[in-house]
């Protein structure tokens, strides 16, 4: 009987930060080994209102080449109690697949739904990377003639 292997893929690598020696890395704030933190997760949670706030915000999408990230979590809100942070990757909202798709195809979604079902995935690493994205030098407005 064969075994069959379900591939895991770790987040990119972010080396430590130098300034902190090897020895005291292990518990460290600025320095997280728990890695399960980086695992596929499934959070859900409905809204007061068909047109209320849903309690986060994003940022990203195709059009940036990059995925659509949480980028604010209102505090006490649905998705705050949820465990929703600023890096998650939104993977899926109620089974609509979100790994290609524009920021505005994401608002709309998002806004059409009362009962939300989101797979996410923490990734600090490919958020910060969307800041060197969507906001590049020659879009910055200071270089703007």
């Amino acid at each position: 009987m064969k075994r069959h292997q379900i591939p895991v893929e770790l987040p990119e690598y972010d080396y430590p930060p130098q300034w902190i020696p090897p020895e005291e890395r292990i518990g460290h704030a600025d320095y997280d080994n728990n890695l399960t933190q980086f695992l596929l997760r499934s959070v859900r949670f409905t809204r007061s209102r068909h047109s209320g706030q849903l309690g986060f915000n994003i940022r990203g999408g195709k059009e940036h080449r990059c995925g659509i990230y949480v980028s604010r979590v209102i505090p006490e809100s649905s998705a705050f109690r949820v465990g929703m942070k600023r890096g998650d990757l939104v993977l899926s909202v109620n089974s609509m697949d979100f790994t290609n798709i524009t920021h505005d195809e994401a608002v709309k979604i998002l806004k059409s739904v009362k009962e939300i079902d989101i797979k996410l995935k923490y990734s600090p690493f490919g958020y910060n990377k969307t800041y060197e994205r969507v906001e590049s030098p020659q879009h910055h407005p200071y270089n703007e003639k």
